[in-house]
């Protein structure tokens, strides 16, 4: 990697004062976007071969660029030169089919080119009236989704009798979903319980288990629950670190007796520590005692829900209040497409409405459509139903199962890879696509021991740049994540990792 060793500025010297400037000038459209579409499929061509971490310093680009825009224009060559020599480079290359490290971030074609159509249209769609198709899009495909998912109807934009009292929306991530949802269920709760105005707030009370994703209880806060009312239900190795109704139960129970409102459960399908998936149906039936809102974070593992095997995961999801998953993570939809269903759509736009005077129009008023506004927090909003919709007509439901069922079989053989390595064991048995295993402490080899093995293990295999792994820690354990799905990975390049971890492992313990 290295500048293009002249000034970037000095390509933009001399101004051409006497064109009109025309930034959507049809030829240069076609012409930008052929180079565009050039480097992108170059770009996914090569980066087999490119090292998945960058080695980079903070501060950079700044240095390979200039720190200050340019005052006169330069042609499109120059960008796209500066693009390949300086961006890529420092880049993370989450296409890679060496990425291991998170949860996928899955990709294909048909959304590149839903995105790319979509931003092209740069339509806004806040309401109905704003761009009609866009909003009927976007109601299309989350219904379309629903179904995949076998949801009830009740969760559903339009049943066959016609508009149902659910519905759904598309965000821009799970943060999104569960701060709208917690807002709903704040509203509700300070209604229920008789709540003038705000005032009672200090008193409702959310609950989840300690495996679920932080954003939940950075939510909490940003929806204006006490801190000291965000119950992290501790969870443990009989229950495979899954919540407990039991002690849910318990939690909330002794809250009411003190005088707290519950208000909110969620319970996730698929952790980020370690996949785990929490009882829907059993949460539920806890959360009803109280009549507290439940929602379901399935932003990951949702998507292989599509697979009747895998369905049974969202058993009960007919009794919680919302769910929300992230075709961006699984479903070959580019990011960012969060999508959240609600049982009754009105307790969530009641709490999110805004009707100015400049919005209002004959559609709203007919109260027959679905102004997408106001089931989110900001007022504008992308055109994100197209890529989804794109997806589903261009692939069609076999090939999106086919897609989940082998990244699921390849992780199911690094599973046995490591079970029959006697110097590594699976911490939690895996689900879906990703396995959690570690260098296990043996001999003279403490768990003190093993877990700086398992750290310097790691930081290898990241350096040599032929693969990135992650880690977590399980019941005091520091744990290596092994999340298959990248869009372009096939058995091989599982298999060359575990060899990689081998050799790798081999050198630090010999």
């Amino acid at each position: 990697m290295g500048s293009l060793g002249t000034n970037p500025m000095s390509f933009s010297a001399i101004p051409d004062d006497k064109a009109a400037f025309e930034p959507l000038n049809p030829e240069d459209v076609r012409a930008y976007l052929h180079k565009a579409v050039d480097f992108i499929s170059d770009y996914y061509t090569n980066i087999e071969s490119m090292p998945v971490l960058p080695n980079v310093k903070p501060g950079y680009l700044q240095d390979e660029l200039s720190a200050s825009p340019p005052t006169y224009s330069a042609p499109f060559d120059v960008t796209m030169k500066e693009l390949r020599t300086s961006v890529v480079p420092g880049m993370t290359h989450w296409a890679s089919p060496n990425f291991f490290a998170f949860f996928p971030s899955t990709n294909s074609a048909a959304a590149i080119a839903g995105d790319l159509i979509a931003s092209a249209m740069n339509t806004v769609g806040f309401t109905w009236q704003a761009s009609p198709a866009a909003t009927e899009m976007e109601v299309l495909a989350l219904d379309w989704l629903a179904q995949l998912l076998r949801l009830p109807t009740t969760f559903m934009n339009r049943t066959s009798t016609g508009r149902g009292t659910g519905g759904g929306v598309i965000l821009g991530t799970t943060s999104e979903a569960m701060l709208v949802t917690l807002v709903a269920a704040r509203d509700a709760a300070l209604r229920r319980s008789g709540s003038v105005g705000v005032s009672g707030i200090p008193r409702l009370a959310v609950y989840a288990a300690d495996q679920t994703h932080s954003t939940f209880f950075k939510a909490c806060r940003l929806a204006g629950f006490d801190p000291a009312n965000i119950r992290s239900i501790p969870t443990g190795p009989e229950t495979n670190y899954g919540l407990d109704p039991a002690k849910l139960l318990e939690v909330m129970q002794a809250d009411a007796d003190a005088g707290l409102v519950p208000t909110y459960v969620c319970a996730t399908v698929g952790t980020t520590s370690s996949n785990v998936v929490d009882p829907v149906g059993d949460v539920a039936d806890v959360a009803a005692m109280f009549s507290a809102w439940v929602h379901v974070d399935a932003a990951y593992a949702g998507s292989a829900c599509i697979c009747p095997e895998f369905r049974h995961h969202l058993d009960g999801v007919e009794r919680v209040d919302s769910i929300s998953m992230s075709p961006h993570k699984w479903l070959l939809t580019c990011l960012d497409c969060t999508c959240l269903y609600v049982r009754d759509a009105h307790r969530l736009s009641d709490s999110l409405e805004t009707n100015p005077e400049y919005l209002k129009n004959d559609a709203t008023e007919s109260g027959e459509v679905t102004d997408l506004k106001d089931m989110q927090v900001s007022v504008g909003r992308r055109f994100r139903g197209l890529k989804l919709w794109m997806v589903m007509r261009t692939y069609g439901t076999v090939k999106l199962q086919e897609h989940i069922r082998s990244d699921v079989a390849m992780a199911k053989m690094f599973e046995d890879f490591v079970r029959a390595d006697d110097r590594f064991e699976v911490v939690v048995p895996r689900n879906f696509a990703l396995v959690c295993f570690r260098i296990k402490a043996s001999g003279v080899m403490t768990e003190k021991d093993a877990d700086e093995a398992n750290r310097v293990l790691m930081e290898n295999l990241n350096k040599t740049g032929k693969a990135y792994l992650a880690h977590t820690v399980v019941g005091d354990k520091f744990v290596l994540r092994f999340a298959v799905g990248s869009s372009l990975q096939e058995e091989r390049h599982v298999r060359s990792a575990w060899d990689l971890i081998k050799k790798t492992t081999g050198s630090i313990m010999d």
